[in-house]
């Protein structure tokens, strides 16, 4: 029996205490796909073009699920990384702030995980527990033990090991969301100098990314872990706190039962 998605987020949120709702990316690639999104999912849409961080920012903090076109997107990296646009020169030049010289700038720059020019033609996101079609990724902006719990578990649920995700220079949250579906396989980067600002991650959150076809498998074997453990924690299992920041052997941050049951009178 599949697991709902709301089920899954609310799994999610209580067990690896996230901080933001895991945001559900879909691309709509014909008229048919955005018709369907729109008639299954309420939707909000942005007044004026903003980044696609700014899209998630709805998605992850507000509960909101958003519907967007090219023309509402204010940024060059994700219009090239949905090809939406192709990589021409003003687009290379941007990244001369990174490289050494432009012949660098250009091969990095082509070296991006894109979509097919013209292939999309909007995209969705929103909150994973509202998601009424199947996501492509599950986005997660996550801290360091977060993104380590679910990267466990992930490579125990697809056997898998070890895990080569990729960075970026800039499309740390659009490329990183491409990378993970088209290699079907968890991602996990840091914000880009873009989405550090833009997209309000300055909590020092880290991205992480599951293909949605790989996703469901993912947190089935968290509750077995929970099952068989009593807790999330891969850190400290037993523990109802997956960040616990105990040393592993300290004999100074222990506990026990009292002796006397009726001690609180």
């Amino acid at each position: 029996m599949s697991l709902g998605y709301a089920e899954m987020e609310k799994t999610l949120m209580e067990a690896l205490r996230l901080y933001h709702h895991p945001v559900a990316v879909t691309w709509l690639f014909t008229d048919k796909d955005v018709d369907e999104f729109r008639a299954k999912t309420p939707c909000v849409t942005p007044v004026k073009p903003i980044t696609f961080c700014q899209w998630e920012i709805a998605a992850r903090m507000q509960n909101k699920t958003v519907l967007a076109f090219e023309e509402q997107l204010d940024c060059s990296n994700a219009l090239v990384s949905f090809g939406f646009k192709d990589v021409d020169e003003k687009e290379i030049k941007s990244q001369l702030k990174y490289c050494v010289d432009l012949a660098q700038a250009k091969r990095f720059q082509r070296s991006k995980p894109r979509l097919p020019l013209g292939s999309v033609k909007a995209v969705g996101v929103g909150p994973l527990g509202k998601a009424a079609l199947h996501p492509h990724v599950v986005h997660f902006y996550c801290d360091n033990i977060q993104s380590y719990h679910l990267a466990i578990d992930y490579m125990a649920a697809t056997d898998t090991h070890p895990l080569h995700p990729q960075i970026t220079m800039s499309s740390s949250s659009c490329g990183g969301s491409v990378f993970s579906w088209q290699q079907k396989t968890l991602n996990c980067c840091p914000a880009c100098s873009g989405s550090y600002n833009s997209g309000k991650t300055e909590r020092g959150e880290v991205n992480v990314f599951i293909p949605g076809e790989q996703f469901e498998a993912v947190v089935r074997r968290l509750l077995q872990r929970i099952e068989k453990f009593g807790s999330s924690a891969i850190t400290r299992p037993g523990d109802s706190f997956p960040g616990g920041d105990i040393c592993k052997n300290c004999p100074l941050i222990n506990f026990k039962a009292d002796a006397c049951e009726n001690c609180w009178q």
